[in-house]
């Protein structure tokens, strides 16, 4: 038994990861499933657990030059025993925090003439894969269609790793329940990349959703919407070619899914940048090194005249936890400014 527990903890979690990329594919959907969700979960285990016996061994060494913890105390296994229980906590904490989807709610204003106000419902990193499915969807979809938006956009990430799932489970068919006046759109993500962008083109195709892919359109004959390719793809095209031909009186809306160089959409006009794949580190202290690699990793900016949103994601990669992040859909009301 305690051999059988040794083999699990020392060899299998650590090669997991590397054992669901080369196998998923032939596995049955089920084991597919499972591997993804040890391989991607023990990975946020074992963080906090490194980390939680770290300030442990940090507490032992300080006591023997300044003794405020009995000794006794800190050598008992009651102590380790602390540490589990702390660490199921924290988990248990993380999975409820991560179910738990914020309604993040701005009010934007623009000087550019615009037909009528725009209630816009942003969404990124679905993720949507062996962890999350059709139940988890449909709650997102019900989320958005209370809102009654005029359009609904997604900034990437729509797939996880693979769409073997998602064509199993018919999760094109979640999408066409979206409720809004003026349709769907997205641009692509990383994970499109990573799953293999031809078939995950085919899979969006299936949805209904209107793909931009270093394109744009003109809606309503009242706004542009720009959607940028992933910069996984080194030839896409720059945003200055993208909306040089545009009517820079009318409002211009960009998605891009990774949010770096921010400049680049100030420099060029335009008015409103959406953005993700940050996650926002997802968990703490993970979200510090994300804070540290965007110039935003999460949330409002305004540049000039600019203004950007960089989401969290309603989704998430891995072990489904949220600790000190939160997972959200973005409700935004954008109208003209009355002089």
């Amino acid at each position: 038994m305690i051999t059988g527990i040794f083999f699990f903890l020392v060899l299998f979690l650590p090669s997991s990861f590397i054992l669901f990329l080369l196998f998923s594919k032939n596995l049955p959907l089920r084991s597919a499933t499972f591997l993804y969700k040890i391989s991607t979960g023990w990975l946020v285990i074992l963080l906090y657990t490194f980390l939680l016996f770290l300030i442990y061994d940090g507490v032992k060494f300080l006591n023997k030059f300044w003794t405020f913890i009995p000794s006794d105390i800190l050598a008992s296994n009651y102590v380790i025993l602390f540490i589990i229980c702390l660490v199921a906590i924290l988990c248990l904490y993380g999975y409820m925090n991560y179910l738990d989807k914020r309604r993040i709610h701005l009010k934007i204003m623009t000087n550019k003439s615009l037909i009528k106000p725009l209630k816009i419902v942003l969404i990124s990193d679905l993720h949507l894969g062996y962890s999350i499915k059709g139940p988890e969807l449909k709650s997102w979809i019900k989320k958005i269609n209370n809102e009654n938006p005029d359009i609904v956009l997604i900034a990437g990430d729509i797939i996880d790793s693979s769409i073997i799932p998602l064509n199993y489970f018919n999760l094109d068919n979640y999408f066409k329940d979206i409720q809004s006046r003026l349709g769907v759109y997205c641009c692509l993500g990383n994970h499109e990349y990573i799953s293999g962008i031809a078939d995950s083109i085919d899979f969006i195709k299936k949805t209904k959703i209107n793909l931009l892919r270093d394109s744009s359109v003109l809606i309503d004959d009242s706004f542009y919407l720009v959607g940028r390719d992933d910069r996984t793809n080194i030839n896409r095209k720059s945003l200055k070619e993208l909306i040089e031909n545009l009517d820079k009186t009318k409002p211009i809306l960009v998605l891009d899914h990774q949010p770096y160089h921010l400049e680049e959409s100030e420099i060029n006009q335009v008015d409103i940048q959406f953005s993700g794949h940050t996650h926002q580190g997802q968990i703490w202290p993970i979200s510090l090194l994300t804070n540290a690699l965007f110039e935003k990793s999460h949330g409002y900016l305004k540049k000039g005249n600019t203004h950007y949103y960089v989401s969290s994601g309603i989704g998430i990669w891995g072990g489904r936890y949220r600790i000190g992040t939160y997972s959200e859909y973005v409700v935004i009301d954008f109208a003209q400014n009355i002089l």
